[in-house]
């Protein structure tokens, strides 16, 4: 795993926040998804950035060389983008959409066409989650479409405005010769053994869905983030199960257990109130 941006903001917030339980509040997480994204971030740079005990936590050695380069780094990287976005702003009329993959923008780009024919309208795509609530917070996007689970905020909850517009609940893409296959709902622990795929981002559902796994009772041996066409060529020759959401045309079977059986929310932020 490369380190990333959202990475340094994580391990600042972390030592700002003195605890896991109180940087978890202040970043939209679930504890368990942030102490996970806190382990593969260890994992990355080769050791532990925190102690912890019965007061909070506190920096190691190595932690304190990550944050003194961090707390220099992210004031840069935003300067930098707040530079830039004034300098590319045209101010031209329209609606510019921000989404992740996935029907319901294509669902939301129809919808404006309807009710503001004649407007013009921009789609951005992403991985990431947070760089499109970013592209909103910074004005270089009007809409952002991204979706949340379990007790996970969406991003950038302090300086953007979240209207729930849809749930979409998790679903399993199975073979069609899957044991499993013929079934109407089946229990996470019942593909413990099962290899998966997903397509990959920087939201919650990662760590919701590892979190979900061992209150199944399991860890998954493997996880093959790729896109969506190899997502579906694996499930097709047996080699994954594959995560969809249900408005997906490829969804096989709703997965019950944890934070995977309630409907997922989705949420977007808008700038102006008629295109809600």
């Amino acid at each position: 795993m490369d380190l990333e941006l959202r990475h340094l903001k994580t391990i600042r917030a972390i030592a700002d926040a003195g605890s896991l339980t109180r940087a978890a509040t202040a970043l939209g997480l679930a504890q368990p998804a942030l102490s996970a994204q806190l382990k593969r971030i260890e994992r990355a740079l080769g050791g532990a950035l925190f102690e912890r005990g019965r007061e909070g936590v506190r920096t190691t050695a190595l932690g304190d060389l990550v944050l003194e380069r961090a707390r220099v780094v992210l004031p840069a990287v935003c300067e930098l983008q707040e530079e830039a976005v004034r300098f590319a702003r045209d101010g031209a009329e329209g609606y510019r959409l921000g989404g992740t993959h996935g029907p319901l923008l294509g669902g939301l780009v129809d919808r404006i066409a309807r009710e503001d024919p004649g407007a013009p309208v921009t789609t951005y795509i992403s991985w990431s989650e947070r760089e499109i609530a970013g592209g909103v917070a910074d004005g270089r996007l009007d809409f952002a479409l991204v979706g949340v689970c379990g007790e996970s905020g969406p991003p950038e909850a302090g300086r953007l405005a979240w209207t729930e517009v849809a749930r979409d609940p998790v679903y399993v893409m199975l073979a069609a010769d899957h044991p499993l296959a013929p079934r109407a709902e089946i229990d996470l622990a019942e593909l413990a053994a099962e290899a998966w795929t997903d397509v990959p981002g920087d939201g919650c559902f990662g760590d919701c869905f590892a979190a979900a796994c061992v209150r199944a009772g399991f860890t998954p041996a493997c996880v093959y983030e790729t896109d969506t066409a190899s997502c579906v060529h694996l499930v097709q020759v047996g080699r994954a199960v594959g995560l969809c959401r249900a408005t997906s045309v490829h969804a096989s079977r709703p997965a019950s257990g944890g934070p995977l059986s309630p409907q997922t929310p989705t949420r977007a932020k808008s700038r102006r109130p008629s295109a809600t």
